[in-house]
């Protein structure tokens, strides 16, 4: 089965599978459920979208079944992938006419803030306006402006990144150490506020059209509290081994975008101590097996307990 990531298409999330000759299936990642895979080396192509509108869109399986050259695509994926052009599209790029339905469809502008204080600014299309923030795994978020269309919205996020400063992604390997060592809910939440108050005051003063400054807070998953929150739950650690390789057990406690807090089950079915943070979204590409697989944690490992 080839994994396509951590969906949050409610509030419930799932591991996105891909298995040869079917339809896409999701595995739950519920508070408490098993995640047993074994892991087969190598990268693979996940093949590429076609945009039809703002909710119609078609997967198509890369034909030849190639390794992952950009990102996770091949190259004559990568090439036919409609999603790639949208991040044009203001600058007068060229686009498809479903891209250009879905583009032109309203818009969000979020400010999000991360566990370790990391702050983004970012957009999700009207359909997406909760989910994209769950994916992101955002510990405090704002909504700062609504705008007509995917244009307006990301000729905004470039103004927000060029006169405040603010970043438009969050390296994966700096949500992680950022969860194993969380900020105090209350700080990481001023946080965000003061970043949300700067892009607002900004967005007012302009003598642009086509948008609204709005003040709203996301909702966050509860299933990401226990993650997000540095509560005495016990020491956390790293996920002591890498998703490229091998057999892997874990029981999820919490999720945060695609991170997860989890135990590390023994032989017996009993958690070995401590709770482990631990990237899922690093399975993407890979192709893995369901099964009893347990997770070895590397000897030297062994002074962390």
């Amino acid at each position: 089965m080839l994994v396509h990531g951590v969906v949050w298409d409610s509030s419930s999330p799932a591991l996105r599978v891909f298995p040869p000759d079917a339809e896409f299936t999701d595995i739950a990642l519920a508070q408490g459920s098993s995640l047993g895979l074994r892991v087969i080396p190598g990268l693979w192509c996940l093949g590429h979208t076609k945009v039809h509108g703002p909710g119609d869109r078609t997967h198509v399986p890369c034909r030849s079944g190639s390794m992952a050259e950009r990102g996770k695509q091949c190259g004559t994926c990568f090439a036919r992938d409609d999603s790639r052009l949208m991040h044009d599209f203001h600058r007068g790029g060229s686009v498809p006419t479903g891209l250009r339905a879905y583009l032109m469809q309203p818009h969000w502008l979020y400010v999000a803030t991360f566990a370790n204080g990391a702050t983004k600014i970012g957009t999700a299309s009207a359909q997406r306006k909760w989910n994209r923030l769950a994916e992101q795994g955002a510990v405090h978020a704002s909504y700062v402006a609504h705008a007509e269309d995917g244009r307006i919205v990301r000729v905004l996020e470039d103004l927000v990144t060029r006169e405040l400063g603010l970043v438009q992604q969050v390296r994966s390997a700096s949500k992680v150490a950022g969860l194993v060592e969380p900020r105090a809910a209350v700080e990481l939440s001023a946080v965000n506020r003061q970043h949300a108050t700067r892009v607002r005051e900004l967005l007012g003063g302009l003598a642009m059209t086509g948008y609204s400054v709005v003040e709203e807070e996301w909702d966050r998953p509860a299933l990401a509290d226990r993650l997000c929150d540095a509560a005495d739950d016990g020491r956390r650690h790293q996920y002591p081994v890498t998703f490229d390789a091998g057999g892997h057990g874990l029981r999820v406690h919490s999720l945060s975008g695609a991170i997860a807090l989890a135990g590390l089950p023994d032989a017996s079915g009993a958690e070995v101590e401590g709770s482990f943070v631990a990237d899922l979204g690093a399975l993407k590409g890979r192709k893995i097996e369901f099964g009893p697989h347990l997770t070895e944690i590397p000897a030297l490992q062994d002074s962390l307990f």
